[in-house]
This record gives C-alpha cells, sequence and structure tokens, in this order.
C-alpha cells in the first residue's frame, strides 16, 4: 500500500513537471486565476489545479495582408506590409487580449490603411519608410496596453492600377525627351558661343577671316566630283596678293 501510494505521489510529481526555454515565461493560472509568472527553468505546477501557459519572448514577425487602399489624391491601389514586433509583458499579452499576434497585425493593417489615406501617391512612393516609422509610432502606443513592444512595419509591395502603371510610364518617357532636347539645345547654345567667339576672333585680325576662307576653299576643291561658285570679296585679293608678294 505505501509502494503504490509512493509511487502515485511520484507520478503525480512527474506529470507537474514543466520546462520553461531562455526565451519564454510561463503564465501560471490557478483555478482560473493569475497566481504568478515563472522564470526560464525548471518549474512545477500543480496538476488539474493550476495551468500555465507559456509566451514567447522573441521578435515575432506577421504579415499585413494585401489590401486595397485609396489616398490622398484619390489614387487606388493595393498595400502589403510586415510587422516585427515581440512580448515585453507575458501577463498582459495573456489576460489583456485574447490573441496578441493577429490582434497587433489587424490594428497595424488599419493604421497603414488610415496613414496612407492622409497622403497622396507621390509621398507613398517616395517616403514609404517614413511613413512605416509613423504607423509604428501610432501601433506601438495603442498595443502598450497588451504588453506588446512594436519594432519595426515596413510598407513592402505598392501595386498601382494598370492605367497608372501607363500614365507613369509615358511620363517618364516624356521626361527623358524633354532632358534630351534640353542636353542637344545646351550643347548647340555652347558650340554657338564658341563659334562666335572664334568669329571675333578672326574678325580683329587683319586678313585673318580671308585666310581663314582660302583654306575652306582648298578644302572643297579636293572633292573632283562637285563644281562650286563662290563671291569673292574684293578684299581676298588683296590678301592673297599680299601673301604670293611675301613668298
Amino acid at each position: 500500500m505505501i509502494g503504490f501510494l509512493l509511487l502515485v505521489i511520484v507520478v503525480f510529481i512527474i506529470i507537474g513537471l514543466r520546462v520553461i526555454d531562455q526565451y519564454e515565461r510561463g503564465v501560471v493560472l490557478t483555478l482560473g486565476k493569475h497566481s504568478s509568472t515563472r522564470a526560464p527553468g525548471l518549474t512545477w505546477i500543480f496538476p488539474g489545479v493550476q495551468r500555465m501557459i507559456k509566451v514567447d519572448l522573441r521578435i515575432l514577425t506577421v504579415d499585413i495582408p494585401r489590401q486595397e487602399v485609396i489616398t490622398k489624391d484619390n489614387v487606388t491601389m493595393n498595400v502589403d506590409a510586415v510587422v516585427y514586433f515581440k512580448v515585453k509583458d507575458a501577463d498582459k499579452a495573456i489576460l489583456e487580449i485574447q490573441n496578441f499576434g493577429r490582434a497587433t497585425a489587424t490594428y497595424s493593417q488599419a493604421t497603414m490603411r488610415d496613414v496612407v489615406g492622409e497622403v497622396d501617391l507621390d509621398t507613398l512612393l517616395t517616403q514609404r519608410d517614413q511613413l512605416g516609422k509613423d504607423i509604428k509610432v501610432i501601433v506601438d502606443e495603442f498595443t502598450d496596453k497588451w504588453g506588446i513592444d512594436v519594432d519595426t512595419i515596413k510598407i513592402q509591395n505598392i501595386e498601382l492600377p494598370q492605367d497608372m502603371k501607363r500614365a507613369m510610364a509615358a511620363q517618364a518617357e516624356a521626361e527623358r525627351e524633354r532632358r534630351a532636347v534640353i542636353i542637344t539645345a545646351e550643347g548647340e547654345y555652347a558650340a554657338a558661343e564658341k563659334l562666335a567667339a572664334a568669329a571675333k576672333v578672326l574678325g580683329s585680325a587683319k586678313g585673318a577671316m580671308n585666310i581663314r576662307t582660302l583654306e575652306t576653299l582648298e578644302k572643297i576643291s579636293s572633292e573632283q566630283s562637285q563644281k562650286t561658285v563662290f563671291v569673292l570679296p574684293t578684299e581676298l585679293f588683296e590678301t592673297v596678293k599680299q601673301f604670293t608678294s611675301k613668298q
């Protein structure tokens, strides 16, 4: 009889043993009432009277499903994000909310829709990191009462409507063409300035323009297949005479 009682006691003790990992906390309920929170290691609860709920304190990742949002300038698009958070108070995470992971994701989803709805399309496309930080601040403040610490919220994908994509592609093409025209015009303007400066220098030197004309005629005359008729100024002949007399 004593041996049987000892066996029952040993089995009872073994059944009540629990192991809590380093990254966990154990919330113990005694007859449905919170009685303690156990630290990592080997612990024991009273079977049938107590039960323990383990809470993971590591950073958790929850995807915010893709949803349709409307920006401030009335552009409809699909946006999704990801939330990184962890439990900082195991008691609150179990006692204050039924499913803290799903609740955090749902509230983040609603907040993202509200924040995106307050900005225009350009802001959303160029400042998504800052918008993620704004969403994080709002969600972190709200979920603090659940014992949740939101680490980061990242807006991942922004899917534009097809007509908007075509319009943006056309706009980008027009911008490239505009830049090409400006670059070409700037090049022609710079060349014209150089030519004007060269003409000014040639005009200031006596006979320089005529010598330049002779050089051009020499180049043209090398082409046997074409005939060119020029009306030459009388000053040119005087330059030729001076040039030949020096020789």
